[in-house]
């Protein structure tokens, strides 16, 4: 396909993604299968441009004064991924494919800028109702970092300590430019690539095949080393889903101990089982979502992990669709899931035993909001300080601002070139 081609198949796909109300995955997905004319190329490139219109939606909705599926992607045609619009005119007119050419209209528009007094939701690209939120957890540097979850993620890849070493990961993986990462010591990330570039498919080389590597990216690896686990421990991981973080800490455990992974939906569970075997950890117990499943348990574990269920606003970058879709009644909802998961959770911890509060997002009410509140209500707990526990981790000082008001720790990919992730370490006193 040329570029005429894949402009039309991006509208098409983010008109049946507005129609449909369904995921754009699946939406990318059904283009796909409709029209297997298209190669693994056409399809990515379709899939980049479609992802970068979500992604900065507000503000190329504002520069062209439309938000058709036509407008954003035309916009990211230009202003995101380079074209010259005039250019673009030309190789529309001689493709059948291609859509109709930009109006003189679109033309003016397509190549001017924001007035000075742009409202901030729409330079930050985020919905509007968001910005008080953003603004109290980022203060003058909220529209930043919304900037900078709306750019493109790199891929990035935890090496499993169990059955490899991060210079043997780089070297299986340098034909697709595999670097360390900045700050996990065991991470390895592939850096973005611009306009139609492909992410590389990781999953089909030997070394994932023979578990060597998990893809994760290195936020979720920079929240599983500061929860602290460490060889001989009791360990429950709560919210463990499909087994990302049970696998990270595994390895951190070095076999060694226990680790109780479980989660209150079992679908989400099931990919664990299979990931377990693939990377050797042998020290991992899986607990089905029973009415008694976790009763021998109480008062027992050294750390409780609590990776919560929330709003996946630190997801962004990787599920822009979601982006638009949020809505107060959604956060309202999550709030209340994740304040009844923290009440049912302390409870199987020991004396002196910590609780581990995540979530994958960026929103004060899901991070230090919550955890005031579970303070007011659990006085035996504290929070312990963020940068001791950064210390511990990683043997240098946090970086500088992701230490928060409520002794937190917030990632973004603006503070750490990661997803957005908090983490609160609260002890539990005798």
């Amino acid at each position: 396909m040329r570029l005429p081609g894949r402009l039309s198949a991006a509208i098409a796909v983010l008109t049946d993604v507005e129609t449909r109300k369904r995921p754009v995955s699946e939406a990318l997905k059904a283009w796909g299968i409709n029209n297997r004319f298209a190669g693994a190329g056409d399809r990515a490139a379709i899939g980049n441009l479609v992802y970068d219109a979500l992604r900065r939606r507000a503000s190329h909705a504002a520069i062209m004064a439309d938000d058709s599926p036509r407008a954003l992607v035309l916009a990211v045609a230009v202003r995101d991924w380079g074209h010259d619009p005039a250019a673009l005119n030309d190789s529309f007119a001689t493709d059948d494919h291609a859509p109709e050419p930009l109006s003189a209209d679109e033309l003016a528009r397509i190549t001017g800028q924001l007035p000075d007094d742009t409202a901030g939701h729409i330079l930050a690209d985020v919905p509007q109702w968001l910005a008080p939120s953003l603004t109290r957890a980022f203060g003058d540097s909220w529209i930043a970092e919304g900037q900078a979850m709306a750019a493109r993620p790199s891929l990035d890849l935890r090496t499993n300590t169990l059955k490899s070493q991060r210079e043997r990961v780089l070297k299986s993986l340098a034909r697709f430019n595999a670097v360390p990462t900045a700050i996990s010591p065991v991470g390895v990330t592939m850096p973005v690539g611009s306009g139609d570039a492909r992410t590389p498919n990781v999953t089909t080389d030997e070394g994932y095949l023979k578990g060597w590597f998990e893809v994760q990216d290195q936020g979720s690896q920079i929240v599983a080393a500061l929860a602290g686990a460490s060889p001989g421990e009791q360990l429950l991981d709560f919210c463990a889903g499909a087994g990302g973080k049970t696998l990270a800490l595994a390895a951190a455990m070095a076999n060694k101990g226990q680790i109780f992974a479980y989660d209150s939906d079992r679908s989400r569970l099931a990919p664990i089982y299979d990931r377990l075997k693939r990377n050797g950890a042998h020290n991992v117990q899986v607990r089905a979502p029973l009415p008694d499943a976790l009763d021998d348990l109480v008062g027992k574990m050294d750390r409780v992990i609590i990776d919560a269920p929330c709003t996946g606003t630190g997801t962004w970058r990787r599920r822009p669709d979601t982006k638009w879709k949020l809505s107060p009644e959604l956060l309202a909802q999550r709030v209340a899931e994740q304040a009844a998961i923290l009440a049912d959770a302390r409870r199987f911890l020991k004396p002196d035993g910590t609780l581990i509060y995540i979530t994958c997002s960026i929103l004060p009410e899901e991070n230090d909001d919550q955890v005031a509140a579970f303070l007011a209500a659990n006085p035996d707990f504290a929070s312990l300080d963020p940068q001791t526990l950064w210390q511990a981790a990683f043997g240098a000082g946090a970086p500088a601002g992701v230490a928060t008001a409520g002794a937190g720790i917030a990632l973004t990919p603006r503070l750490t070139g990661t997803d957005g992730f908090y983490l609160n370490a609260l002890r539990r006193t005798p």
